[in-house]
């Protein structure tokens, strides 16, 4: 049972939680084997999720959502949550993988361009000495047919992974999650998005400065403005708008009574 509290930020229920935090829980929940999906959510996730109810419903019955950028994490301590902190896709990826070594604990790591889920299998078992890395898929740029679902359910089937990674960008990684996990042979899938460019050198990350002043959106818009610039100053202009009129009780947004994980209702 997940004990910790949900922070409304505009009718996303985010968790009041740290990267050491949730490390802890989530090795506890592989090891008793409690299936469920985890979402790290940024201003893109609440923003995609205002006017997406059922990506909105995805994030709220997760096992984890929690706090991937710093206005998140602000939201939080506004509302109490004093030990909150960010709780960054890509940390959460290298945090967990050498936690779970000790335990025994197996990964999968699922998403990315051709080659690149491979190369990060290589790096992260380099990295961390012992890390069980027991399959790998690099989807194509479509929704899984008939034959591929098949494959990938028998393989994960054989591999029986604890952690299963899928880097597939927001919203659509949390889909897959949402969808999938009551298929696979898996436990805890995480949605983790730029971990595997990052953790590939295809992409910079920000010094850690800028992650704390919660300028790492400008890092990255500098390295792909292209795909990027509606993302973040389309997005964050609104964000700001809307959080500070429900900061300022000028609107409201209420969460789910339930938050029962997806894969656990019928």
């Amino acid at each position: 049972m997940n004990y910790f509290p949900r922070v409304n930020v505009l009718g996303v229920g985010v968790h009041a939680i740290n990267m050491q935090q949730s490390v802890s829980y989530l090795i506890e929940a592989a090891l008793r084997r409690q299936k469920g999906y985890v979402c790290v959510t940024g201003v893109h996730g609440v923003m995609e999720a205002q006017n997406d109810a059922r990506f909105r419903d995805i994030l709220n019955r997760s096992l984890l959502t929690t706090p991937d950028g710093m206005p998140t994490v602000w939201v939080g301590k506004t509302a109490g949550h004093a030990a909150m902190g960010r709780v960054f896709g890509p940390d959460l990826m290298l945090n967990l993988c050498d936690a779970s070594i000790t335990r025994g604990l197996k990964h999968f790591l699922f998403g990315g361009a051709p080659s690149v889920a491979e190369e990060l299998k290589r790096n992260l078992q380099h990295r961390f000495r012992g890390l069980q890395i027991v399959g790998t898929y690099t989807p194509p740029f479509r929704a899984l047919n008939t034959d591929e679902q098949s494959q990938l359910a028998e393989q994960v089937k054989t591999a029986q992974p604890d952690f299963f990674w899928v880097g597939l960008s927001t919203p659509k990684q949390e889909r897959f999650m949402a969808e999938y996990l009551p298929k696979l042979d898996t436990t805890v899938m995480l949605g983790v998005g730029a971990a595997f460019d990052l953790h590939t050198g295809r992409m910079k990350d920000s010094p850690d400065w800028i992650k704390s002043a919660g300028l790492q959106w400008g890092h990255r818009l500098l390295q792909d403005p292209q795909r990027l610039w509606k993302r973040y100053l389309v997005n964050n202009p609104k964000f700001i708008a809307a959080i500070t009129a429900q900061l300022l009780g000028i609107r409201r947004y209420s969460l789910p009574t339930h938050t029962e994980p997806i894969s656990n209702v019928a």
